[in-house]
């Protein structure tokens, strides 16, 4: 779905397939209780999983809202929070909507009718978005090509485009080493817990949640980071910050699989997590850069590439000999990929090691310290 609905956002625009996904979305999720075996739960749990391919349209849409030079921060704010969302609704579902729901009906019927509560709220959000928001801040794109504003986009061209350009599969890998191992934690810090340190499985998930919690702030900052990092000095800022922190998180998965004292682990938990976050802004800080023309269909492969991530790790936690042998694995494959961000060659963009930045961008660089100038002086005329 992320491959497919990328180029359709450079052609329709966020706003409308937001809509469509996160609506449809919400009837399977309104049908949970209907399940009655195992196929017919992995059914609905398979057009459930489809609503999180709205994750391109809303790293699209804020692309779309706000400047490159900010998208960092508000790619990052908005991906982290949807992440966190997850991680609080099963929380308000289990903790709160179920023990209320028990009071009127029995736990069977219970659990069948909880899911009706978030699908309703799906629902709402979905043909809210259609009915009150915009494209772009110059408007919808179906008014814009009507007045020639903007030009008919092909999605087959925005896809070839984004799958030519070989940047779009480095960050692909990239993306799979963090918010791969994002998903991949979630599933799999629990289990970890309750058979290292022998705790009961209630304490395990209250201290594997604490890896989804840090979504609150810490993409955030990851993106936040990006932005000041460009400021200072442009691409090569970005993937400086990028690679230290897929570098940092590597380290971090090694440390923390051969931590064996659980407050160490925990606080080892925290700064791991806190990296993996970060460099999930950090990558979609970079992704408008790579070719604006094909900026949805880019999103699309590269948010696929966590989910691809997330599969390939998951398989080594189920096939390998040992969980600290999958720790290991994870941890080196991040490292290796900190190390892709020296091939990152965005045209117009001075890389790691190479490339010069475009006349464009210099006089963007001379201008603003002009005018920073002028502001300190004084006496600097902007409109000049």
């Amino acid at each position: 779905m992320r491959f497919l609905l990328g180029p359709l956002c450079d052609k329709y625009g966020a706003r409308i397939l937001m809509g469509i996904v996160l609506t449809g979305a919400s009837i399977p999720c309104a049908l949970t209780g209907l399940a009655n075996s195992a196929t017919s739960l992995a059914i609905i749990r398979f057009f459930i999983g489809l609503g999180g391919s709205t994750f391109v349209m809303c790293q699209y849409w804020t692309t779309s809202m706000f400047t490159k030079e900010t998208a960092g921060t508000a790619n990052a704010l908005v991906g982290g929070w949807g992440n966190l969302g997850g991680g609080v609704t099963q929380l308000v579902m289990g903790s709160a909507l179920f023990p209320l729901f028990k009071l009127g009906m029995s736990p069977e019927v219970a659990w069948r009718t909880v899911p009706i509560v978030p699908a309703v709220a799906g629902a709402i959000i979905g043909l809210t978005v259609i009915r009150i928001s915009d494209d772009c801040p110059k408007g919808n794109y179906k008014d814009m090509k009507a007045k020639g504003i903007m030009s008919e986009v092909s999605a087959s061209a925005s896809f070839r485009g984004a799958a030519l350009n070989f940047n779009t599969w480095l960050l692909f890998i990239q993306y799979g080493c963090c918010f791969g191992v994002e998903l991949t934690m979630n599933n799999a810090a629990a289990t970890y817990f309750v058979d290292t340190f022998e705790l009961s499985t209630e304490s395990a998930a209250a201290i594997a949640s604490i890896f989804g919690w840090m979504n609150l702030f810490a993409r955030g900052v990851g993106g936040f980071c990006s932005d000041k990092f460009n400021r200072k000095m442009g691409m090569r800022g970005r993937l400086l910050f990028q690679t230290v922190c897929l570098a940092m998180e590597g380290i971090m998965v090694l440390v923390f699989a051969q931590t064996k004292n659980l407050g160490l682990s925990i606080f080892i938990l925290v700064i791991f997590s806190s990296f993996v976050q970060a460099a999930e802004g950090s990558t979609y800080g970079i992704v408008p850069y790579v070719d604006p023309a094909c900026t949805g269909s880019i999103s699309g492969i590269i948010g696929a590439g966590g989910n691809t991530g997330a599969v390939c790790f998951g398989l080594g936690f189920r096939q390998l000999a040992s969980t600290q042998s999958a720790f290991n694995v994870m941890g080196y494959s991040i490292i290796g990929s900190a190390a892709l961000s020296f091939l990152v060659s965005i045209k117009g963009h001075r890389g790691l090691i190479g490339g010069e930045d475009s006349v464009e961008i210099k006089n963007a660089w001379m201008n603003k310290t002009i005018t920073v100038q002028g502001n300190d002086d004084n006496d600097f005329d902007e409109s000049a």
